[in-house]
């Protein structure tokens, strides 16, 4: 819930700031044209551990529809143990994988996690970059994401000049001035901006676990315990069954003698 700010504020202001300058200034802006040839990796998301309802099931679901209805090429970046072993048994082409990092999750992962992603997506050997995880909503409900991580979405700018709005019309009237310079900034910012988004996926994507196991041994210890009822119950039937039958069969014998 703490990340959350900070990465929205920082996808708003960079998407700003991205629109007004030429999408040659970074290599994580270019926006390349779409064709049967390009290629999209797929970073999904699961947990290392089961017991979670249908958490993971979820998540690969989303991937696996994205990666089978894409009209390009997928390989897929893989983060956690269920969605290892599910993608890793089909055939799926793996760019990378990493599991065991929930136990104690760091932003080190995220940002290894992260420079991967831009090594491919600035070598060429991605086109895009999408993330599937799932997001926290509150402990009874998760809701399955997949959103463009690279290229890195640009806000749309109306050029005109702001005078030119009709009343009751809203116009962009922000502009920025650069100290150092754009290049500099967008250096140090957009690696920084990469990172944070995917650290905040991870967090999420934890929450979410925990809050899925959560609802999921609820409902394990409440079906347990009706279980349990019901079979005392017949349990007490089958006996009070038997200690009748003993006694008629007593009654029977001494009225019989």
């Amino acid at each position: 819930m703490s990340a959350r700010p900070y990465a929205n504020q920082m996808q708003r202001v960079l998407g700003g700031l991205a629109g007004r300058v030429d999408a040659a200034i970074h290599p994580l802006l270019s926006v390349r044209e779409v064709s049967p040839s390009s290629r999209t990796l797929v970073i999904v998301v699961t947990a290392d551990k089961g017991l979670c309802g249908s958490f993971n099931t979820n998540v690969i679901k989303a991937a696996g529809g994205f990666v089978t209805t894409s009209t390009q090429p997928c390989s897929l970046g893989l983060v956690g143990r269920k969605g290892r072993d599910y993608f890793g048994r089909r055939g799926f082409e793996v760019l990378f994988e990493q599991v065991n990092i929930f136990q104690k999750l760091r932003f080190e992962d995220a940002q290894s996690i992260a420079k991967t992603a831009m090594e491919s997506f600035t070598s060429g050997q991605s086109d895009r970059v999408m993330l599937v995880y799932n997001e926290f909503k509150s402990v009874i409900s998760q809701r399955v994401v997949v959103e463009q991580l690279l290229p890195i979405v640009r806000e749309q700018v109306d050029p005109g000049p702001a005078k030119t709005g009709q009343p009751g019309q809203l116009v962009n009237l922000t502009d920025y001035l650069y100290e150092p310079s754009p290049q500099e900034i967008f250096n140090q910012l957009l690696p920084r901006y990469v990172e944070v988004q995917v650290y905040r996926a991870l967090l999420e994507s934890n929450a979410a676990f925990f809050a899925a196991q959560m609802t999921a041994m609820d409902a394990a210890t409440r079906n347990s315990a009706e279980m349990l009822e019901n079979l005392t119950l017949y349990m007490n039937k089958v006996r009070q069954a038997a200690i009748t039958r003993e006694i008629i069969e007593v009654v029977s014998g001494a009225e019989a003698l």
